[in-house]
């Protein structure tokens, strides 16, 4: 470690308490924020503000008992590495609930700083936190933040200096477990002097089943010993040692917060309280989201990001084409550099480019209705469907991050706890359409659909939802069978977003498509072109001539039931596999356009309505793109889920267009 970062600080607390957004404010950098829970499936670094330290952002958990492969995480970290100082935050309006993974981390003997985040929502609540009891009787120091805007965060980098300095350790944290303590001691006596944490520690974990240090004390020593005096306490105390445990700790944890916490006024609750009976209202709520989510669209591609697109691409990339070819004639560049930079990489690049204004849009509304306290309820909304469908509401956190991009989404799936649903969540989330879907969408949609965008690419959104519910249901029943397991999950209060926190987590979840533009894409726009450019016979060949066109060709035939059998189309599906933008990207190159404008005019001369509408459908549903197959196959461990992945999607995309094209063929459309 270098002299400017002398201390490493872990940041630690339950999902939902804006441990995120500490982590942000902490370091002045970014890290995924949504208001639910399971939005930190790994832990994130980053360097404090002061270039003093570390903070390391560990997944947010209940308990330091693992469940879900996250929580693992969790524990395996405070158990190996090596650490200054633990910042647990706590959401002090759920104080009590929260306060139990604060005793578990007491207990590890580690320095120890507790934050009291949303002591503004405890205030509006009509309730407040006396610090100083609550720091007398954890014996730790408390400090009241408010991560969202920043308030009260002087105070605690000033203790986080202090304790991070210091390297002392807490003073030990005892509570008398009474019936388990002599069995707590037989174990403790037992470990090997230089354990990394404290051994009373460990040996509570072990009691209460943590699976992750029953795996480290197996590597110490003889388990089936361990074993025996965890069954000799079960006997001890006649019932669960688990519950027992919890039991202790809730009595203490009551104790506390009865001191600690006292109500000032009857708050101001009610108007909430409207608001979730029609959010939360048992036959409302489902079209209420929908009502939204139709909305969220309507504003993104017909009323701003649609306009927005078009002035982008007529104001930017059309002079900036003809620009460079100017310079480029003026200043005498090699035909074949004009050509491949005026034929390939801008109508390559800037024919994804374009459609920036939308995809930030959509990102900005579905951060609105994150941070506003909405999405978790549409967890619990969805929960009530996805439970008919062999899931529980935690898969609809994957399902939605997918909106953005499956790879992230497929990666979330990590903290659902039952493995059955996991996997079956990791096979569908992929059916979401990611923002890489999305200049498909408006492509065909804005010049087969212009009336109707919001409508058209709205439909495709809820097919995907429909097709992930339906393969869920035959998924549970077949593949993959077991016990369903219970949902639970705490609802934040509603808030008014920060603008702040809109542009920044707006940015985040649109900048990796801005990043691959530049990066992948271009170089995609490259090879395509490319191979657009030069055949058997050699370079500067009519496109029908050119390798592009012979891979196109090889499976044209194929697509044909479906209502586009051209090789510009099916070579514009094969180079998808990479990134489904370089679709768009493809097709700017083969029918050799500078704007996005002309493109659609070519597309309406070689595709009908009911053609496009196939191909989107297609485009929705086939291979998930090469990272997404690459993720699926690290996820569940296994190349045969991935190649499962990869052959069900080809077939319901196959199968799902045909009958659009072939049913619609039927009922006179064209």
């Amino acid at each position: 470690m270098s002299e400017k970062q002398r201390y490493t600080v872990v940041l630690a607390g339950n999902p939902n308490t804006g441990k995120t957004s500490l982590f942000n404010q902490l370091t002045d950098s970014y890290a995924y924020v949504g208001n639910w829970p399971g939005v930190t499936v790994e832990k994130k670094t980053g360097h404090l503000t002061n270039q003093q330290g570390i903070l390391i952002d560990l997944p947010g958990v209940y308990s330091l008992n693992p469940l879900s492969a996250d929580e693992k995480i969790v524990s395996h970290f405070l158990i190996n590495d090596d650490f200054s100082l633990l910042l647990n935050i706590v959401d002090g309006s759920q104080l009590a609930r929260n306060l139990y993974l604060t005793v578990q981390l007491l207990e590890l003997e580690k320095p120890l700083l507790l934050a009291i985040n949303m002591v503004d929502v405890l205030e509006n609540q009509g309730s407040q936190i006396n610090t100083r009891v609550l720091q007398e009787n954890l014996g730790i120091p408390v400090v009241p933040v408010v991560a969202r805007t920043g308030l009260g965060l002087d105070d605690l980098k000033k203790q986080m200096l202090i304790f991070g300095e210091s390297h002392d350790r807490t003073a030990p944290f005892r509570l008398d477990y009474q019936l388990l303590e002599r069995d707590i001691d037989r174990i403790s006596e037992k470990l090997p002097d230089g354990v990394p944490v404290s051994k009373r520690w460990l040996s509570l974990q072990f009691l209460e089943g943590n699976k992750a240090v029953e795996e480290y004390l197996a590597s110490l020593l003889d388990i089936k010993i361990l074993q025996a005096i965890r069954n000799h306490a079960a006997q001890t105390i006649g019932e669960d040692v688990e519950q027992y445990i919890r039991r202790i700790r809730r009595t203490f944890i009551d104790s506390v917060v009865s001191r600690s916490l006292r109500k000032t006024s009857t708050g101001n609750i009610s108007m909430f309280q409207r608001i979730d009976h029609i959010v939360m209202h048992p036959y409302l709520s489902m079209p209420f989201f929908f009502v939204v989510m139709y909305f969220i669209f309507k504003l993104t591609f017909d009323w701003i990001g649609g306009p927005l697109s078009d002035l982008l691409d007529s104001s930017v990339f059309v002079p900036l084409s003809l620009g460079l070819q100017k310079l480029f004639n003026s200043i005498g560049i090699a035909p074949f550099i004009q050509d491949l930079i005026l034929e390939g990489i801008i109508p390559g690049v800037g024919g994804v480019l374009v459609f920036v204004p939308q995809i930030f849009s959509l990102f900005f509304f579905i951060t609105l209705i994150e941070d506003s306290g909405y999405m978790a309820r549409i967890a619990v909304i969805m929960d009530r469907l996805l439970e008919k469908v062999g899931l529980n509401g935690k898969s609809i956190i994957p399902m939605i991050i997918g909106f953005g991009c499956n790879v992230p989404a497929v990666m979330a799936a990590r903290t659902i706890e039952n493995p059955r649903e996991r996997l079956i969540t990791i096979l569908v989330t992929p059916l979401m359409s990611c923002s890489a879907r999305l200049p498909i969408y408006t492509l065909f949609a804005g010049a087969f659909f212009t009336n109707h965008q919001a409508t058209v690419v709205f439909s495709l959104y809820l097919l995907g939802i429909l097709a992930a519910l339906i393969l869920a249901k035959t998924f549970s029943k077949t593949l993959y069978q077991g016990e369903p397991s219970v949902f639970v999950v705490e609802l934040p209060p509603y808030r008014i977003p920060h603008v702040k926190t809109l542009v920044r987590s707006t940015w985040e979840k649109g900048k990796g498509f801005v990043h691959k533009a530049g990066t992948f894409i271009f170089a995609g726009s490259v090879v395509i072109w490319l191979l657009s450019y030069s055949g058997p016979q050699g370079l500067g060949l009519n496109i029908e001539d050119s390798f592009l066109a012979m891979i196109g060709k090889l499976f044209a035939l194929l697509f044909a039931p479906l209502g586009f059998g051209t090789w510009e189309s099916a070579a514009s599906l094969m180079t998808g596999f990479l990134a489904k933008e370089v679709v768009v990207s493809t097709m700017n190159i083969i029918y050799a356009t500078a704007d996005v404008q002309s493109l659609k005019g070519l597309i309406t001369q070689n595709f009908t309505p009911l053609q496009a509408y196939s191909f989107m459908v297609f485009t929705l549903f086939y291979v998930p793109c090469i990272a997404t197959v690459a993720v699926i196959k690290n996820e569940t461990g296994s190349g045969r889920w991935m190649w499962f992945s990869i052959l069900y999607s080809v077939i319901l995309a196959y199968t799902l267009s045909l009958i659009v094209y072939q049913g619609g063929r039927l009922l006179g459309f064209n």
